[in-house]
């Protein structure tokens, strides 16, 4: 929560009185910029253009030391409240159309759909080992939402990638398990088993379900004194947990 409200006032202080104009020097710009990549993370508020003018309303009076026009604490918890319901609602919404999704995916393509709600499909059986749950994984995959945004892809960046299997998205963990070295999997992946509600701002909107087209490339040794720390590249936005 503190995430979004310090990206609301970024977002504010972007917009501020040039509402409707293009940035045109440098400095604009960049302000511009701060509010393109922090107003992405506010897309679960579904925010309308009277509710950004009075939020920028707010900041400007703040910023200006001019009297403010309600009290400001007498609203904490209403903040966080209408925040909180805000995004609930879109992450039903968009949980809908995930599951609809699974659906199809399971009677039209003939996957199979596990008792936690993981659906997956082999698209190419592998002859290797199993991975456990405490193994280290080399993988290579391609993550996409349901309506095909790609978010996130270790094919596109041509660099395959190893974590421990027991510190990735449920989701992974269990997919993985169904697999065997050499073999090349789809998962569709419901957000239980991925970010849940909260998601992963700004491309994964809380509730989002998650397609990835997964291969094993190798069962990797751990090292006797493995950091904890070790998980996927720091450009690997996904499957790696949520701290």
């Amino acid at each position: 929560m503190k995430k979004i409200l310090f990206a609301v006032v970024i977002l504010a202080m972007a917009v501020g009185c040039s509402k409707g104009k293009d940035p045109k020097t440098e400095e604009e710009k960049t302000f511009y910029s701060i509010g393109t990549m922090f107003g992405s993370r506010l897309t679960q508020l579904s925010m309308s253009d009277a509710e950004l003018d009075a939020l920028t309303s707010g900041l400007r009076d703040a910023a200006k030391g001019e009297k403010q026009k309600v009290d400001p604490m007498a609203y904490q918890q209403k903040i966080q409240d209408m925040f909180k319901a805000r995004m609930e609602k879109q992450a039903v919404d968009v949980k809908k159309k995930g599951n609809e999704f699974i659906d199809n995916f399971v009677k039209k393509e003939g996957a199979t759909k596990t008792a936690s709600g993981l659906a997956y499909k082999v698209e190419k059986e592998g002859t290797g080992a199993t991975p456990k749950e405490t193994d280290i994984v080399k993988v290579h995959y391609h993550g996409t939402l349901v309506d095909g945004t790609v978010f996130d892809s270790s094919v596109e960046r041509k660099q395959p990638v190893s974590f421990p299997l027991n510190r990735v998205i449920k989701g992974w963990t269990e997919g993985l398990q169904t697999m065997k070295v050499g073999g090349k999997s789809k998962f569709v992946i419901p957000s239980e088993l991925a970010y849940g509600d909260a998601g992963a701002p700004p491309k994964i909107a809380g509730g989002a379900t998650l397609i990835f087209e997964v291969e094993l490339l190798a069962i990797e040794k751990a090292p006797e004194a493995a950091p904890t720390a070790t998980a996927a590249p720091a450009k690997a936005m996904v499957p790696v947990k949520k701290k």
